[in-house]
């Protein structure tokens, strides 16, 4: 029981984890963009950390919502361990 509600605190974890992410990615680029638009409307800097830390934030939400679980789990692991053991018994 102990190791489904470690799994599920994991789970919480990445979640919360992006959301934070996500709400700070927003409300600072969107700052950033008006003091990019008010002082140097001509060239758009803020399009480089809107990018570059959209790939975090996009990388936090395949974390939570897309990758969860599938190389941490017992049966996972387990199901590699005897992969690996087959492998090595043929080659001997």
């Amino acid at each position: 029981m102990s190791s489904l509600r470690a799994r599920a605190e994991k789970r919480a974890d990445a979640k919360i984890k992006f959301y934070k992410n996500l709400y700070a990615y927003v409300i600072v680029n969107a700052i950033l963009a008006v003091i990019n638009w008010i002082c140097t409307p001509e060239f758009w800097w803020v399009l480089f950390p809107v990018f570059f830390w959209g790939i975090g934030v996009f990388v936090d939400f395949l974390k939570a919502f897309v990758l969860t679980d599938k190389f941490d789990s017992e049966d996972y692991r387990e199901k590699k361990i005897q992969e690996e053991m087959e492998k090595l018994g043929n080659k001997t």
